[in-house]
Parts: C-alpha cells; sequence; structure tokens
C-alpha cells in the first residue's frame, strides 16, 4: 500500500506552540502513525508550499490512499489539482479527510453540499463509537475520553454518511457525527473531526489506532481504469443469442 499524508504545513511555522505536540509537524507525526502499518510499503509526504503542492501526477497515480489536513488555505489548492483527485477517488484511491479539511475543495466536491457545520472554541470531547462491527472500529471500546478539542456541533451539511462510526459530545452541549463514510465510484471516503492543531489529539491511542484501521479500510478493493460512460457494443441479448 502506498499512502500520501497532504498537510497545508502553515500552521506550524505560524505558531510555534504546535511543534510541543508535534515536533515534526502535524504530518510527520501522521506519518509516524502510518508508518507502523505492516500493510504500508510507503508513506509520502505532500505540503502546500511544495511544488503542484507535493501531488505531481507519478505521486497521485500510485497512491492508494491520501489522508488530507487542511485549515487556512483551502483556497491556495488549485482546482486543477483537486479535479484530479476527485478522478483518482472514482477510481478507487480511498480518501481521510481529517478535521477542518471538510472544508476542503475535495470533499465539497465529492459531497456535493457546503460542508458547512457549527463550531466554537475548546470544549471537552468524548467519542462515542456507534457502529463497532465496522473495521475502522475495531479494538475501540464503546467511547473514551478525548479531553480538549475544538467544538464542532450539527447541522453537519452532508449528504447523509453510508455508516456513521463515531458521534463526538462536547460538555458545553454539542453532539457531532465525528466518523462518517462514503462509497464515490470505485473510491471509499472517511472523515474525521478529532485533530485541532492545538491540542496533542493524534497521540491520543485510540485516535491512532482509528486512523490505521481507516487506512487499512480505505485502500482499493476494486479500481477501474476510467470512469466513463461505453457505448454498448453489443447488447446483452446479442450474446446470449450467440451461446
Amino acid at each position: 500500500m502506498n499512502v500520501t499524508i497532504w498537510n497545508e504545513g502553515i500552521h506550524e511555522e505560524l505558531y510555534p506552540k504546535i511543534k510541543e505536540h508535534y515536533p515534526n509537524c502535524i504530518h510527520g507525526t501522521l506519518a509516524e502513525i502510518i508508518g507502523e502499518l505492516p500493510q504500508v510499503d510507503n508513506v509520502h509526504i505532500a505540503t502546500l508550499e511544495q511544488e503542484g503542492c507535493g501531488l505531481p501526477d507519478e505521486i497521485l497515480d500510485k497512491t492508494d490512499v491520501l489522508l488530507w489536513w487542511g485549515h487556512m488555505a483551502h483556497d491556495r489548492v488549485p482546482d486543477e489539482l483537486v479535479a484530479k483527485i476527485h478522478h483518482r477517488v472514482l477510481q478507487g484511491m480511498g480518501l481521510m479527510v481529517l478535521h477542518s479539511a471538510h472544508f476542503s475543495k475535495i470533499f465539497i466536491k465529492l459531497m456535493g453540499t457546503s460542508c458547512c457545520l457549527s463550531w466554537k472554541e475548546d470544549t471537552y470531547e468524548r467519542l462515542f463509537c456507534v457502529k463497532p462491527s465496522h473495521p475502522i472500529a475495531a479494538g475501540i471500546p464503546s467511547h473514551f475520553e478525548l479531553g480538549k478539542e475544538e467544538t464542532y456541533g450539527e447541522f453537519f451539511d452532508v449528504p447523509d454518511p453510508d455508516e456513521t462510526i463515531f458521534l463526538g459530545w462536547f460538555d458545553s452541549g454539542e453532539l457531532f457525527r465525528s466518523g462518517c463514510t462514503w462509497h464515490r465510484g470505485y473510491g471509499k471516503v472517511f472523515y474525521f473531526q478529532p485533530g485541532h492543531e492545538t491540542n496533542p489529539t493524534y497521540n491520543h491511542e485510540y485516535i491512532r489506532k482509528i486512523i490505521q484501521n481507516a487506512c487499512i479500510w480505505l485502500a482499493p478493493s476494486n479500481t477501474i481504469e476510467y470512469i466513463t460512460s461505453p457505448y454498448i457494443e453489443k447488447t446483452l441479448e446479442e450474446i446470449r443469442k450467440t451461446k
């Protein structure tokens, strides 16, 4: 499995406190999490400031699972790149959308909605596993305490998920669909809410386990070279009559 981790890489430069939790940046911690998986052969890191946002065709075309973390520079991702990522998902590439990447161009394009939500500053979050039979929930307890996390609340303007695996409850009263999946074309999408940059969220054992499980689940099970509308050369009835 080839995994690519995309991160804006801007917050770490603007807010040095972030490196207290993530000394090698958020993408470095995510790469460490994914690198623990025996199924992963290669982890590539890409950031906004790299040429082509770090996602040239030769990288994107061989990526099996793409993790996306973005927050303050969604508009700087070129539409042409978004179109290529969208096409790769339809072909079978898995996409994991993390935290504030709900506003990324690629997630909005795949969902076809605004992807807006309610939010406020950090409160205390407890995460509930509401679909324990799902592979992404393997090894995760019925609920666990996450601690301080940026508060997200409903209404979350996305299409009804294929599966809602986790619900987040905040002690300020909000409830949020924190872990959801969708199928798009031959590809799969997983959105996971925890991961605000000023909190050590990605150091939490269960968060790391969920990300690992999701990476395995998102890996392509079937792919197609092109998503097209082929002309039917011969009808099924014609084929049947020749047998």
